[in-house]
């Protein structure tokens, strides 16, 4: 399986996560020119965008260490450029980190769901 199957399968299984935890899906892949986001969701009224990391095991650490300051930063930006293209400015919102590692196959051996993992100053 190719590190972008695994990185698709992962999404879905964080997808199916966030349903069963209660959230709605709003968008999936949604790119702009600062970035991607892999799940926009919301819960109780909070707009969470989700950025996915899948790996085969954590021997070089887990999945959410692959979350670099320039991914963070990436990440805001296409979060701020999601809030404003769909005229969402004045919503509660945050970015969320779901960690999976899996074996071959792949099965899922283990998802953390990082609440709020990026923390953002906000104006």
């Amino acid at each position: 399986m190719s590190s972008s199957s695994l990185g698709a399968w992962g999404e879905a299984r964080a997808r199916e996560h966030l349903l069963a935890q209660g959230f709605t899906l709003h968008a999936s892949n949604w790119r702009c020119r600062d970035g991607e986001l892999d799940l926009v969701a919301e819960v109780e009224g909070t707009l969470v965008f989700v950025e996915v990391k899948t790996r085969r095991s954590s021997a070089f650490g887990g999945p959410e260490e692959a979350v670099s300051a320039r991914k963070v930063r990436h990440l805001v930006q296409a979060a701020l450029a999601y809030l404003d293209a769909h005229q969402l400015t004045d919503r509660d919102w945050r970015i969320d980190v779901i960690a999976i590692t899996a074996t071959r196959g792949p099965r899922l051996v283990q998802l953390e769901h990082f609440v709020d993992a990026v923390r953002v100053e906000r104006a």
